[in-house]
């Protein structure tokens, strides 16, 4: 790197918008980021940029200009923590200007009850253009990944004749191939097992979501999820959130969109009356796949929650933990409750929106959850 472009991003870094030897391009960029991280105190008590909507309208605009959008997301996050921005996006204007993400998503949520109704097509389109973009990188993988590992569920070794998979079949028996009359003679066939049209018959998934304010990207992951699974056929999927009161967003799972404007995000946190309520839901236990996503911050009747999840476990119920189902990497939790739960022989770490649909698939199939954590590099809590 050349001496002066050295100098240039020191000169940027440090701030120094008013130096006449960095040009004009470069004097803006460094406004831009010096009036959100170089504000002075007095001016983020006041709001800030957030004192009028075109200017942070043109301030938005600019950081657009000069940085990628995932980059512009961190910053526009940065703004509305640092300079109290959040009352801005309660104005349509505004709001469609906005770099849409998950965190723009979950502030909207949290935001619901206070959205007035002129702003609140646009809080549906930017929660659409979220729900639609986080459906494109996700369906596909997750119906693929599900529908395969239900069919290697149901895979059986004496299958009906029309029931015959002769592609496996084939492949299973090459070593049997008889030369001589230009054929194979299979000793094992492969085929799958007839699918009962029964509720008995299908693997059931409760995802038992935590929407209190920790967890609000965890909540918007979550709700994409649900609505993935329940299109897949031989799924029973159950979309339930709380905090200390409880939501049962199953009959919403068609629409995504409705789901995420159903959910309250904030308030405390009543873990052992939701583990209650989807105790309520659960057929058959066997077929069961419990997803609790929270972090373990329990503000109802901490003893009562463990025992509900030790009997969970004890009928068969497959438990799994999830402290975040998020990208942002290791979440605050509580440690002691992760531990104990952890020592019931429950799986219990975090997990990216990348790997759920693995670790979804890896349930299907009865394999083991922790092996599984282990070859993805997950750190897995250990039991007390």
């Amino acid at each position: 790197m050349n001496p002066n472009e050295r100098k240039r991003r020191w000169q940027l870094a440090l701030g120094e918008a008013g130096q006449s030897d960095l040009c004009e391009s470069d004097q803006r960029l460094s406004a831009a980021l010096s009036a959100l991280y170089n504000a002075p105190e007095q001016t983020k008590s006041r709001g800030g940029l957030g004192a009028s909507s075109p200017r942070v309208a043109r301030w938005l605009g600019d950081i657009r200009e000069f940085f990628p959008t995932s980059v512009v997301q961190i910053i526009q996050r940065d703004a509305f923590e640092r300079l109290n921005l959040k009352s801005l996006m309660l104005e349509p204007e505004f709001l469609a200007t906005l770099e849409a993400d998950v965190h723009l998503v979950a502030d909207l949520i949290s935001l619901r009850s206070a959205i007035p109704e002129k702003t609140k097509e646009t809080a549906r389109q930017v929660v659409r253009k979220v729900v639609d973009a986080l459906m494109a990188r996700l369906e596909h993988k997750t119906t693929e990944l599900l529908r395969s590992a239900l069919n290697r569920s149901q895979r059986t070794r004496k299958p009906r004749a029309s029931d015959i998979d002769w592609g496996r079949t084939i492949g299973a028996n090459l070593r049997h191939y008889q030369a001589e009359h230009k054929s194979i003679v299979p000793e094992t066939l492969i085929g799958y097992a007839r699918k009962s049209k029964t509720r008995a018959n299908l693997d059931q998934v409760v995802l038992c979501v935590d929407q209190s304010g920790s967890m609000a990207t965890s909540v918007v992951y979550s709700s994409i999820f649900a609505a993935v699974m329940a299109s897949v056929p031989g799924i029973d999927t159950k979309l339930i959130c709380f905090d200390t009161a409880i939501v049962d967003l199953t009959e919403q799972l068609a629409d995504p969109v409705e789901v995420l404007f159903g959910v309250q995000l904030g308030g405390g946190t009543d873990i052992n009356a939701a583990l209650a309520y989807c105790e309520q839901k659960i057929e058959h236990p066997a077929k069961t796949h419990l997803v609790l996503i929270t972090d373990l911050y329990e503000g109802g009747d901490a003893k009562s929650m463990l025992a509900r999840v030790a009997a969970f476990k004890q009928s068969g119920v497959n438990v799994i933990v999830l402290l975040a189902l998020s990208d942002d990497g290791h979440p605050g939790y509580n440690s002691a409750h992760a531990e104990q739960i952890a020592s019931m022989g429950c799986p219990v770490f975090a997990c990216t929106p990348d790997q759920f649909p693995d670790l979804m698939a890896t349930a299907l199939t009865r394999q083991d959850i922790q092996q599984w954590a282990a070859g993805q590099e997950i750190a897995l809590i250990r039991g007390a």
